[in-house]
């Protein structure tokens, strides 16, 4: 018992005087106010730069597409099917996709206009 009694006041006469030191520093202070906000804006503009800029010019072209689709028309659809446009109404269009076969699309699965001529050269 004598020795753990001795080896705790040689360890407490070690620590006390560190302790006595440190109390009289200042406490270490963290980032400012404005550094916090600077950190905010900076993400806010990466977010805006790499996610909603992008996004939002994407769906600008794709309602430019959709406003733009007319008769005659040769299209690609998001399931991968090609044809030419035979009918066109507010929220759907048939495609022909091959002579005398036609389907009935929703305009929104359109993902590409293709030049003229282009399902002939395929």
């Amino acid at each position: 018992m004598t020795v753990l009694r001795k080896l705790m006041t040689g360890l407490l006469a070690t620590l006390l005087p560190l302790q006595a030191f440190a109390a009289g520093a200042p406490a270490p202070q963290g980032p400012g106010m404005i550094t916090n906000v600077i950190f905010f804006a900076g993400f806010i503009v990466i977010f805006y730069l790499l996610i909603w800029r992008p996004q939002a010019k994407r769906a600008k072209e794709h309602k430019n597409l959709m406003g733009g689709l007319s008769k005659g028309d040769e299209v690609v659809t998001s399931g991968g099917m090609i044809g030419r446009i035979v009918k066109v109404t507010d929220d759907f269009i048939v495609l022909e996709v091959a002579e005398k076969v036609e389907v009935k699309v929703q305009k929104v699965a359109v993902t590409a206009a293709l030049p003229k001529g282009t399902i002939k050269d395929i």
